[in-house]
């Protein structure tokens, strides 16, 4: 059996930090999303895995001394091949698959046939997390061998998502954002197929939004008499595509570490649970209340930091409070009046007081950002 990640898309719901970077390596406790599901997969004995790229794109973005737009290449393929390589760090075997747009998940399923040859395989959304694996679910496959088997969910909101009417286990009908849901139970970003999905998908047509959905591909193999049975999941799982799913996956898994000091704890610092603190790292005058995570080389003064935060690798953070937050690689918050809470902020972003009178707020903000003052 195989594997297929899918990789790309554009991220849009996490802009303005996708505007620089692939939405699958935003990380969660310090660590990439991509990571979580790579290592489900070869938890569940897979070895070779198919990582579903796209091409780079061009963006206009603001220059942040001008203002004036200027041309950007975001280049998220480079980066996704930079952190995974060729996957023997993670114990996997990696190839590459281009995908020249995002032209919908089936449409990665089918420029996938050439490298699947003919092998069953799971598909895995890059930016989904299932706290509890997917071994259960794939053994499944391999003891019931049907020709298609989805991972369903209990959700609040079925009309956001593809929703799936059920006979016993076996799928008899399939709607994507249903405005009636007949069912309550919502497709998880992970897909068991056999070969007979590439008939499937090459026998669907481009919805109305322009993409071939793994819905429709579904839905035809049930129409022409093919077996497709489901899984229902009753552990914790997350599309980590909005900034709220994100802070609630890190909360997550926050919530199963356990401590470890690598760094430097001044004696009038206090640590109060699970608190991990990288190598290099020093924490001088500092309250640290767990569970969080702080990358290695960072620096910490005079400062707290509350449960379910994610500092990453050489970040500053002095004379502030900030907690159920995510804080990415090199940014610095200083001298900050009131608490940072529930927030994502970006590689290398500098938030700090300002020293002149009368007390003003200046921004520079890119396209899709939001930011909320008291």
């Amino acid at each position: 059996m195989k594997a297929l990640v899918l990789a790309g898309g554009r991220g849009t719901r996490l802009r303005p930090i996708t505007h620089t970077g692939a939405k699958q390596l935003v990380p969660v406790a310090n660590r990439p999303v991509l990571f979580y599901g790579l290592e489900a997969i070869r938890d569940a004995g897979i070895r070779n895995v198919g990582i579903v790229v796209s091409d780079p794109l061009e963006l206009l973005r603001p220059d942040h001394r001008t203002g004036e737009l200027t041309t950007v290449l975001v280049n998220s393929q480079a980066e996704i091949r930079a952190a995974v390589g060729d996957g023997k760090a993670l114990g996997l075997a990696v190839t590459y698959i281009q995908q020249e747009a995002p032209l919908g998940l089936a449409h990665a399923v089918k420029i996938s046939e050439e490298y699947m040859a003919g092998e069953p395989f799971v598909m895995y959304l890059g930016d989904n997390l299932i706290r509890d694996g997917i071994t259960p679910f794939v053994r499944e496959f391999e003891s019931e061998k049907p020709n298609a088997q989805i991972l369903l969910a209990h959700v609040k909101t079925p009309q956001d998502y593809g929703v799936a009417e059920l006979e016993g286990d076996r799928v008899v009908r399939l709607e994507e954002k249903p405005r009636s849901p007949k069912s309550d139970l919502a497709l998880v970003g992970v897909y068991l197929f056999d070969r007979t999905v590439f008939d499937a998908v090459r026998a669907i047509r481009p919805s109305a939004r322009g993409e071939l959905e793994i819905t429709d591909a579904i839905q035809h193999l049930i129409d022409s008499g093919k077996r497709v049975r489901s899984h229902i999941i009753t552990g914790w799982w997350k599309d980590t595509g909005k900034m709220e799913d994100m802070l609630e996956a890190n909360r997550v898994v926050l919530s199963g570490q356990s401590p470890q000091i690598l760094g430097t704890i001044s004696k009038d610092s206090r640590v109060e649970g699970a608190v991990r603190v990288g190598e290099g790292t020093v924490v001088e005058g500092s309250t640290l209340r767990g569970p969080l995570i702080i990358g290695p080389h960072a620096k910490i003064k005079n400062a707290y930091i509350g449960p379910f935060t994610s500092i990453g690798a050489g970040c500053v953070v002095e004379h502030c409070e900030i907690e159920h937050s995510i804080v990415l690689e090199r940014s610095q918050l200083k001298d900050i009046t009131g608490r940072i809470e529930s927030s994502l902020i970006g590689k290398e972003a500098v938030v700090c007081a300002s020293g002149s009178r009368p007390r003003t707020h200046r921004l520079m903000l890119g396209d899709a950002s939001r930011i909320e003052l008291a």
